[in-house]
């Protein structure tokens, strides 16, 4: 009789190891193939990162297939804009106690996952 027993390989550092990875891909800009723009300034970025983090961004990306598409936010401000790409890379941005309130409305405006509270 053969033995079928599965075996499971966990890698010990997964998260870090992916978390350290995006850090270093946000500083380097490597790979990324989506552009977020405010305020006519750009932040370039990863579809897929955008789209595990939001559901906003997760709809626009299924609709337009454009192999590097740019989006541009009217009513959000740069410094906001840069604050959650650097949420959504690192899982933690600081910001000072003003900036707040409008950094929580630019987020739930795109639906951002834990700065939101319309995640659907």
């Amino acid at each position: 009789m053969e033995d079928n027993q599965l075996m499971c390989l966990r890698w010990k550092d997964h998260h870090s190891t992916l978390m350290q990875k995006f850090g270093s891909l946000i500083k380097s800009d490597n790979l990324v193939d989506c552009t977020l723009a405010a305020e006519g300034k750009f932040l370039k970025a990863h579809k897929v990162v955008l789209s595990a983090c939001s559901p906003y961004f997760q709809g626009l990306l299924r609709e337009h297939y454009d192999e590097h598409p740019v989006f541009i936010l009217k009513d959000v401000k740069f410094n906001e804009l840069k604050a959650m790409k650097d949420y959504m890379y690192k899982g933690e941005v600081n910001i000072s106690q003003d900036q707040l309130a409008a950094l929580l409305k630019a987020a739930e405006s795109l639906q951002i996952k834990g700065l939101s509270e319309s995640n659907p």
